[in-house]
């Protein structure tokens, strides 16, 4: 399943071939429909809604691919013209080993933004999806109507802080990388194995061994049964989160993730330089934070990371949704309630 470049230096997905094929009803009774988009690099996956509205561009975290919205999809259908794009590394859209930066993704958005949408969008990132939506702000200002950082890592993902300070999230990268960067031999069970999350100070919750010996036969059996597709398990009666999850981890390049754990993802972006730039309104959803002694942050940003942004960006509004890091898919209406707020305070 590896990535190769041809001649053309165009990169290609291992799953490329199968955009378009939406299947949810929901999704397709609110009507959205699949493409690609060929920069002349890459092909981008997305998926678009109907012309109800102003432009919002969705961007899914880390691992995310543009299921992970199904939640808000319908509703946010009525109000807005809504693009859901998977960057490179993620879902269908091109796998890109070696050169995975905020520069290169910056690229990317940017021949999105000017030759897809064509339009000043409002657009909202999840997780380090957020922080390409603060590349877009500061750089291509044209392009952007407004910016929501949705729980974004915003100055934790900054070397030396992401590694010595808040280890918890860039351990959780090297994991991925160890368990998942041999593509010919990886077992996606192995993404729960030994994984430790601390719920309080003094207490960690573990994934059961016996449920990941379980979810490794099954997998196995599911991709012996269709090789080269990605890994689909909602026949199993598990959790739609989950089934995503695992989807999206067998359509993830996990040099994606080695490029956080060796440095080279922090090119072109200087997290400070960029909010000072940002001139667009700005949105700040924070997610439920923790930090502890042992694992450092728990979580995407702390209150000093929040008034941080307030003190670059005094005209960004803030608001706090008690909720995982993912508030789009755990807290689907407020999450809804706060991206049309937004946007009638922007039109």
């Amino acid at each position: 399943m590896s990535s190769i470049k041809n001649e053309t230096t165009m990169y290609k997905s291992p799953y490329e071939h199968l955009s378009g094929r939406i299947t949810d009803a929901n999704i397709i009774a609110a009507g959205y429909t699949e493409h690609q988009y060929n920069t002349g690099e890459v092909n981008l996956n997305y998926v678009v809604g109907p012309n109800n509205g102003p432009a919002l561009v969705l961007i899914p975290a880390q691992t995310g691919i543009w299921e992970s919205y199904y939640k808000v999809m319908p509703e946010l259908a009525k109000h807005f013209q809504v693009y859901i794009v998977e960057i490179r590394g993620h879902g269908k859209s091109s796998w890109t080993p070696g050169d995975y930066s905020w520069k290169s993704i910056g690229r990317d958005m940017q021949a999105f933004l000017e030759n897809v949408v064509k339009r000043p969008a409002v657009i909202s990132g999840n997780s380090s999806g957020g922080v390409i939506a603060l590349w877009c702000g500061a750089n291509v200002p044209e392009l952007v109507a407004g910016v929501v950082l949705e729980d974004a890592p915003i100055f934790a993902v900054e070397m030396p802080r992401f590694k010595k300070r808040d280890r918890f999230v860039y351990n959780g990268l090297a994991h991925t990388v160890e368990v998942l960067g041999d593509l010919k031999h990886r077992d996606f069970a192995d993404y729960f194995r030994g994984q430790e999350m601390p719920v309080s100070a003094t207490r960690i919750k573990r994934f059961p061994d016996w449920m990941v010996r379980f979810l490794s036969r099954k997998i196995k059996q599911e991709q012996l049964k269709y090789p080269n597709q990605p890994l689909e398990l909602k026949k199993w009666y598990l959790p739609r989160t989950l089934t995503i999850l695992f989807k999206s981890l067998s359509m993830f390049d996990p040099d994606f993730a080695r490029a956080f754990v060796d440095g080279r993802m922090y090119e072109g972006l200087d997290h400070a330089e960029a909010l000072k730039r940002i001139k667009c309104p700005l949105l700040v959803l924070h997610a439920t934070w923790h930090r502890y002694e042992n694992y450092g942050l728990v979580g995407a940003m702390d209150d000093d990371d929040a008034a941080h942004i307030k003190k670059l960006v005094p005209h960004s509004q803030y608001k706090k949704i008690p909720a995982n890091h993912v508030i789009h898919m755990y807290k689907p209406k407020e999450f809804v309630e706060a991206i049309e707020l937004f946007a009638e305070s922007i039109h």
